[in-house]
């Protein structure tokens, strides 16, 4: 479904990614680790057109969508949730949910756009009872569930996720992680960045490491999870623990 390769891209003179090349197929969460400034946020913002390529291809079916704005992007079938969820904070829930949609409003989806408001509301009760709320005064793992929930009402066939778990309490954590896990089951290829890797690899069906901007290992998540080096650098001894209570995913 998405294929990027030889991928540079640059902040001023500072080159922040250098010649990454993945893939992802339909129907998977593909993770992205590494730490701080490794180059993660990059590849989605990249994606997504928000930054420009210096050199490479992305390639998202079958034709290029190199050198596309953000809004044509999101037309093509992707749609990314921001690090720091970034939602409008003076708007209401539905508010913020309808701008997602502002697209297919250009469309005159209008039916589509209610029944989609519906599977939102049932795939997280809590933005229902939430609707009327301005958006600023949720808590975190509310405001994390409004940023996806905003992102689906594109119709995304790809979604990008840039740490979905950060700042959220571990209980949260779960259960966001499994409603990620819910969307892949329900049809919607993920791509994912996300610092704790215990996590992501757990959910996900394989991943990149990324150190300074190149790709220094890929595999299923199995293996990654049974990687020496990756146990030392990002999971520590315990993150066969994470999970424990969380129920099936």
């Amino acid at each position: 479904m998405l294929r990027i390769r030889n991928l540079h891209a640059y902040y001023g003179r500072i080159q922040a990614l250098d010649s990454v090349s993945l893939h992802v197929r339909a129907g998977e969460i593909v993770c992205l680790i590494g730490a701080n400034g490794a180059g993660k946020t990059t590849i989605l913002n990249t994606i997504s057109g928000l930054i420009r390529r210096a050199q490479g291809e992305i390639s998202f079916e079958d034709g290029r969508i190199n050198g596309l704005s953000p809004e044509k992007v999101v037309g093509a079938g992707i749609s990314q949730v921001p690090e720091g969820r970034q939602i409008f904070g003076p708007l209401t829930v539905l508010e913020n949910l309808q701008l997602g949609a502002y697209l297919r409003f250009k469309n005159k989806e209008k039916a589509a756009i209610e029944q989609d408001l519906e599977r939102i509301f049932q795939l997280f009760p809590r933005l229902k009872e939430r609707r009327t709320q301005i958006g600023g005064t949720l808590s975190g793992g509310e405001q994390q569930m409004l940023a996806i929930g905003r992102a689906l009402m594109a119709r995304p066939k790809l979604l990008l996720l840039d740490e979905p778990s950060m700042g959220l309490a571990p209980l949260v954590v779960r259960d966001i992680m499994n409603t990620i896990s819910a969307l892949r089951d329900s049809g919607v290829t993920i791509l994912m960045v996300e610092q704790n890797a215990r996590a992501s690899l757990t959910i996900s069906d394989r991943g990149y490491v990324l150190e300074t901007g190149r790709v220094v290992l890929q595999g299923s998540s199995e293996e990654l999870l049974n990687d020496s080096d990756v146990k030392r650098a990002y999971l520590g001894k315990d993150y066969k623990t994470f999970w424990e209570g969380r129920g099936p995913v």
